[in-house]
């Protein structure tokens, strides 16, 4: 706990110095992030579960409290405006006492109309970062989600404090928890809603809790991307599992696929195969080289796969000119991740938020930046048979160089992804998920 403390404090110096510099260049006073408040469901007298605004979580770990606030100047302990409403009906959380708090000056608020009271008297220069835009307006604050701020909070964000990197590592160790009981679960032919209780009750989250919405696939359902189903029935014949899903930390996200098949037959190999090539990206990643590259890379070393297994009828190079490679791999190698599981800034050359596009004929790429020491990113190829995009490109002149017959053979396994979440340091790579013992 003295160690997490340590590198909480160190994480908050650092975000109050980005503040400061950017406080100062925009010749703003203050800076105010709302963690938001509850979304009313249409029609209805519930609520949709809370999701927590992301700048406000990359200063304080709390991810569950609306209604709080966050007092910045740059030079000062930071304020934490504390949400703890006199309420019998719903569960009140505790007066903060954690690793965190010493970081800040915190009031209690009980009644969210009443924040006004603890705010700077003068809010004409001061800033709101969140998406309840009306109530920044009620309250008179003169600067609304400046551009400016968010460029350079959204550019800076990718650089990781040692902080940020403990909550990351931890996100990994729980998340692989989930990953192993799901593969045992898919072992014993369960259905796909019951690996996923399994993968939840591993990690300890509910499902609000995870990060994103778990895929959790069986045999041809492994082919749709985002495919969150979860069929109750177990299938009558099991081939192939597709899992993609995370945990959190500290409101910090891990991001974690794998794919299996149910007996050691050519599938398997080809999932080897893929896995070969997914480490063998990870090993050119490194300071200076463009994510751009690295993904257009991905696409040669998994034609050479798509060659080697006949599935297509020509060399690697070919694959990639003729662009058949994107047929199979239709998705970006990967993205940035931490406090999002899509982080911010992937598309950013610099701080003021200059745009870098990604190539006209890869337009799902989430990550065209040049890679640096202390990034933390997602390196995820696929490799997958999809009726749609299949169909598409039978229709074209490249059609002749597929062997449907295999790719026929391929399809009820529905795909393959093999993702892990690394850290670049300066001279090496750490693969967090690996160095958890996933293999």
């Amino acid at each position: 706990m003295e160690k997490l403390n340590t590198l909480f404090l160190q994480h908050i110096s650092e975000l109050n110095a980005r503040a400061k510099t950017i406080l100062t260049r925009e010749n703003i006073d203050t800076l105010v992030i709302h963690s938001g408040q509850p979304h009313r469901q249409f029609l209805d007298d519930m609520d949709y579960p809370f999701k927590v605004n992301p700048h406000f979580k990359h200063w304080v770990p709390v991810t569950d409290n609306p209604n709080c606030w966050i007092v910045i100047d740059g030079e000062s302990k930071p304020k934490l405006i504390f949400y703890r409403p006199v309420d019998f009906w719903h569960k009140v959380p505790d007066e903060p006492n954690d690793f965190w708090t010493q970081a800040f000056d915190i009031e209690l608020l009980s009644k969210p109309d009443q924040v006004a009271n603890f705010l700077p008297s003068s809010l004409e220069r001061t800033a709101y970062i969140g998406e309840h835009i009306d109530v920044a307006e009620v309250l008179n604050i003169g600067i609304l989600n400046p551009e400016e701020v968010l460029s350079y909070f959204h550019y800076h964000r990718a650089y990781k404090t040692d902080y940020e990197m403990h909550c990351l590592r931890e996100a990994n160790r729980i998340a692989v928890m989930g990953h192993k009981a799901a593969k045992q679960a898919f072992l014993e032919k369960n259905s796909e809603y019951g690996i996923q209780l399994s993968y939840l009750s591993a990690i300890k989250h509910t499902e609000n809790e995870v990060p994103y919405s778990n895929i959790v696939a069986l045999n041809k359902a492994a082919s749709i991307l985002h495919y969150t189903l979860l069929e109750q029935e177990a299938p009558n014949t099991f081939k192939s599992f597709l899992i993609d899903a995370g945990a959190n930390y500290n409101g910090f996200a891990s991001d974690i696929t794998r794919t299996y098949s149910f007996v050691d037959d050519e599938f398997l190999q080809l999932i080897n195969a893929v896995n070969e090539k997914q480490l063998a990206i990870i090993e050119q990643v490194k300071p200076g080289v463009s994510y751009t590259d690295l993904h257009l890379n991905m696409h040669l070393l998994l034609a050479e796969v798509l060659s080697d297994f006949d599935i297509v009828k020509l060399s690697a190079a070919e694959i990639v000119e003729k662009g058949i490679s994107s047929t199979f791999f239709p998705h970006g190698l990967g993205h940035f991740i931490g406090i999002q599981v899509h982080d911010v800034g992937g598309f950013m050359s610099d701080e003021r938020g200059t745009h870098i596009a990604a190539p006209e004929q890869h337009p799902f790429l989430r990550c065209t930046r040049v890679i640096e020491a202390r990034q933390v990113m997602t390196i995820e190829p696929g490799l997958y048979f999809i009726d749609s995009l299949l169909e598409d490109l039978k229709q074209t002149e490249n059609g002749q160089y597929i062997n449907w017959q295999r790719v026929e053979c391929f399809k009820p396994y529905g795909g393959i992804r093999i993702e892990d979440n690394i850290i670049v340091h300066q001279n090496h790579i750490e693969n967090m998920t690996r160095d958890c013992d996933l293999a």
